[in-house]
């Protein structure tokens, strides 16, 4: 009885053993999905749709800004070509504030302009 009773025993614990063999691999396993999602989540990695979506965007508005950029360019020419003109109109008044501060003799009064307007041109107005 005493040879039964150990072969029992002996057969218990080999069938807990392997029981906890088979789930060992699980808990491997489970452990080890943990370990590497915590990696990943401190590397901050985005799916592979995110990651499309993204790029997308990326395209587009790359897109846009280049055709910003030709836009920009085109209205600054445009400012130029009308600054170009608009610089000789303004160079007249600084010729004319120029021209302020020379003096200038004091113009006669209405009366006496038509006065010396019915005169001779050679004669000098008073």
């Amino acid at each position: 009885m005493v040879s039964q009773d150990r072969i029992s025993r002996l057969a218990q614990q080999i069938g807990e053993r392997l029981q906890g063999a088979s789930q060992a691999p699980e808990d491997i396993q489970k452990g080890v999905q943990q370990v590497v999602r915590g990696a990943f989540d401190r590397l901050e990695l985005v799916s592979r749709e995110d990651f499309d979506i993204l790029m997308d965007v990326l395209q587009r508005t790359r897109s846009r800004v280049e055709a910003l950029e030709k836009q920009v360019a085109a209205l600054e020419s445009l400012v130029e070509e009308r600054a170009a003109p608009a610089s000789e109109a303004t160079a007249a008044p600084a010729v004319a504030e120029e021209a302020a501060e020379v003096p200038v003799p004091p113009v006669p009064e209405q009366g006496k302009q038509d006065e010396a307007s019915s005169g001779s041109a050679d004669k000098p107005s008073a």
